[in-house]
């Protein structure tokens, strides 16, 4: 049987030699098609940063900050804001993909596109960026609120 899209678990048990004495430590391993790869590797074949940067505020009373982070899971992309994200409540506020790599308090329609909804004002989250997007064309992410076309904050990827 071909295992070429699953990937399985193996504990290996390894020997380690020290002047108290002698102890077992289990690694994991994965197991994907034809290699086996350490933790470390198997991760990194799974999810690669490819850029990322820290929120900055643009709007004064409306205070953001965090990091966000582009990462590539196979052949998806997705925008990840860590735990530490926070910026200001707001009606209609959405995340941005922009072409520059600072974004202004007001957009005009040809500079950006709207990635989704911001889910919460607060903490990790996740939005998986259109296969269609080149993301080579954005140097930023925005939390922006269109119904006042206001840019809350910014950060440069």
């Amino acid at each position: 049987m071909k295992l070429n899209h699953v990937a399985t678990s193996l504990i290996t048990p390894v020997l380690i030699l020290s002047t108290v004495g002698i102890s077992f430590v289990e690694t994991t391993s994965v197991l994907a098609g034809n290699n086996i790869f350490s933790n470390k590797e198997a991760i990194a074949q799974v999810k690669e940063i490819t850029r990322s940067g820290s929120f900055v505020t643009t709007e004064q009373d409306h205070p953001t900050a965090g990091k966000a982070t582009i990462i590539k899971e196979g052949e998806k992309h997705y925008l990840e804001f860590d735990k530490d994200f926070t910026t200001a409540d707001g009606p209609d506020v959405q995340v941005i993909l922009y072409r520059g790599n600072e974004v202004p308090v007001n957009l005009s329609e040809e500079d950006y596109m709207s990635l989704a909804p911001l889910q919460e004002f607060s903490g990790t989250q996740r939005y998986e960026i259109p296969d269609d997007v080149n993301l080579d064309d954005y140097q930023a992410v925005g939390i922006w609120c269109r119904e006042f076309n206001v840019t809350f904050g910014y950060a440069s990827l």
